[in-house]
């Protein structure tokens, strides 16, 4: 039988508000929408070696849901939690149980904002983190699950 030669399988996940990208405070997070982002990490996947399966979710619910589906169907994951981050030990707990790759990321750096997003529930439960590179980062959050994932 001859050995599957399919590219790995990479959800990159996005929670609360981030389907307004390119609408919602764009000096803080740019002009690009999801949809366009979307498009993005399929062809920046694709250059990769990746098939890249783009999703968002406004509910705690529906974001964990997602992150069960990679957890049975992906081979790494790249998600931006974005408010949940910092609030939903649903969310960490997900992810906690996820035995694949998973890269953190953000569009801007948390850190270096309020007081609030302080609070990082997910930092202990992934493998690796994209902070503050904008749009850029999900190309950069790509580079590092292929390399992750050793293709």
């Amino acid at each position: 039988m001859k050995a599957s030669t399919a590219k790995p399988l990479v959800m990159i996940l996005g929670g609360p508000n981030l389907g307004r990208l390119g609408q919602r405070e764009p000096e803080i997070y740019g002009s690009t929408t999801w949809e366009e982002l979307g498009s993005l990490c399929e062809k920046w996947g694709d250059e990769l070696g990746l098939r890249v399966e783009f999703n968002q979710d406004d509910f705690e619910g529906g974001l964990v849901g997602l992150i069960h589906k990679a957890t049975d169907h992906a081979d790494g994951l790249i998600i931006n939690a974005a408010a949940y981050t910092h609030t939903s030990v649903a969310i960490r707990d997900a992810v906690a149980s996820m035995d694949k790759p998973i890269i953190e990321l953000h569009l801007t750096n948390p850190t270096a904002r309020e007081e609030f997003r302080q609070t990082n529930l997910l930092t202990g439960v992934v493998g690796a983190g994209v902070f503050g590179f904008g749009i850029k980062g999900y190309q950069l959050a790509l580079e590092g699950m292929a390399s992750l994932l050793e293709i």
